[in-house]
């Protein structure tokens, strides 16, 4: 589980900002009703959803593109070589190019609670701590500042989680990640966190090959046609077969640092035949991929990863949620992560149908705004102490209560002059 993220200086985002999976002190009737909302982590409740509202360049994508690179330095950077710049961003006003970009996550393996933070230039990685509470106090695995010496006694300091910690220092460049080459070194401690990130964040839907889609289906092909009927869809059997064409080597995943621009159709149509059949007529059956609408081929997707993610207690991360989907399939999947044990969704969204008080707690729902300076500004609805749960959320924000919203002068005057022009 994830109990909280914190990133400066990636992206439009310059100073720190924070997103808060523990779930605040709320006595309200709406949240004790929203019981299904949370779930109990030793003597603190979690959220199982956040939800980020924000105007169009409003910068809340950046805060999903932030995390992802971040998620993807830990999977990738033992790969790196001399010549890698790392692929993102920083702020570029306000001369920030010239300071590092700073990761923080605090997270939950196997019960036992870790903080692990990074900082970076775009050619180097600057420092790296990672420490862990295992008997509720907290203690050190270890710390790494690459300005504190030139040698790596000097730069590095250790816990006694990791047997022989030098020797992964040695074999550290200041391209690559300390718990990255610990994991790849063979440390246990290590490659159980990288195995979290690789397994368990999932940074979003298309993280699939073929023989992953494959291998979920017969898992979970049961609960996908439920999941798909409960969605109103009249499909009510799907088959999916492999066939024997010349692989591509063709992969749905993120390369580097950055999501592939690859379809679902690219992955599987040299793999895969998936056939779906109808209530209509239940012996004529559709090719998923040129005969059923991108909503449903999307749909497909996104029901067997979630499917995967709700029974195994995963993170999501999506940005606009809302895409291709109609706004009752939004609910559902929401629905369906509230009826989770632990899983958890990070997401963005312009729909403001959730910005509702009876499906979502105040701390669940947040704003991003972009500041005079052009940076983004993330905070939370548990923010405003003083907007009541009885109030027309919905209403408050599109009217610019929490400025998270484009102001558009769109009067008839402003138009005629712009198409004059």
């Amino acid at each position: 589980m994830i109990l909280e993220i914190k990133l400066s200086n990636f992206f439009s985002i310059k100073e720190e900002i924070i997103l808060d999976m523990r779930a605040a002190n709320i006595k309200s009737k709406n949240a004790r009703i929203l019981i299904n909302n949370i779930f109990r982590y030793k003597n603190a409740d979690i959220l199982k959803t956040i939800v980020i509202y924000g105007a169009n360049a409003s910068g809340k994508s950046n805060i999903i593109k932030a995390i992802r690179f971040c998620g993807l330095m830990i999977l990738n950077s033992a790969n790196h070589n001399e010549n890698s710049i790392f692929n993102y961003s920083k702020f570029k006003f306000s001369n920030y190019n010239h300071k590092p970009s700073k990761f923080c996550i605090n997270f939950v393996v196997n019960d036992i609670e870790y903080e692990y933070a990074f900082s970076l230039m775009q050619d180097e990685i600057i420092s790296e701590s990672l420490y862990y509470y295992p008997k509720g106090r907290i203690k050190k695995i270890f710390t790494r500042d690459e300005k504190a010496g030139k040698t790596k006694k000097e730069k590095y300091s250790f816990g006694t989680a990791i047997r022989r910690p030098l020797d992964v220092a040695e074999n550290t460049s200041d391209k690559t990640l300390y718990l990255s080459r610990a994991s790849q070194m063979d440390r246990d401690i290590a490659k159980e966190l990288f195995m979290y990130f690789h397994n368990t964040f999932i940074l979003g839907y298309l993280g699939h090959n073929a023989q992953q889609i494959e291998g979920l289906f017969k898992t979970y092909k049961k609960h996908l046609l439920k999941a798909l009927q409960i969605a109103d869809s009249d499909i009510i059997n799907i088959t999916v077969k492999k066939i024997k064409l010349p692989s591509k080597n063709l992969n749905v995943s993120f390369k580097g640092t950055e999501l592939e621009d690859v379809s679902l159709e690219d992955v599987i149509q040299e793999r895969l035949q998936i056939k779906t059949y109808h209530k209509t007529d239940s012996a004529k059956s559709f090719d998923l991929l040129t005969e059923e609408s991108d909503g449903t081929k999307k749909l497909f997707v996104i029901m067997l990863s979630i499917l995967d993610i709700i029974a195994n207690n995963k993170i999501l991360l999506v940005d606009e949620i809302g895409e291709s989907l109609h706004t009752d399939i939004i609910e559902y999947i929401f629905n369906l992560f509230r009826a989770s044990d632990k899983a958890q969704l990070i997401c963005t969204t312009h729909n403001t149908r959730f910005l509702d008080l009876t499906k979502f707690r105040k701390d669940q729902i947040y704003f991003v705004n972009k500041k005079d300076d052009g940076s983004s500004d993330l905070y939370s609805l548990y923010d405003y102490s003083d907007f009541r749960d009885t109030m027309d959320l919905e209403k408050a924000y599109l009217q610019g209560r929490f400025d998270a919203v484009p102001f558009i002068n769109d009067s008839i005057e402003n138009l005629k002059q712009l198409i004059d022009e």
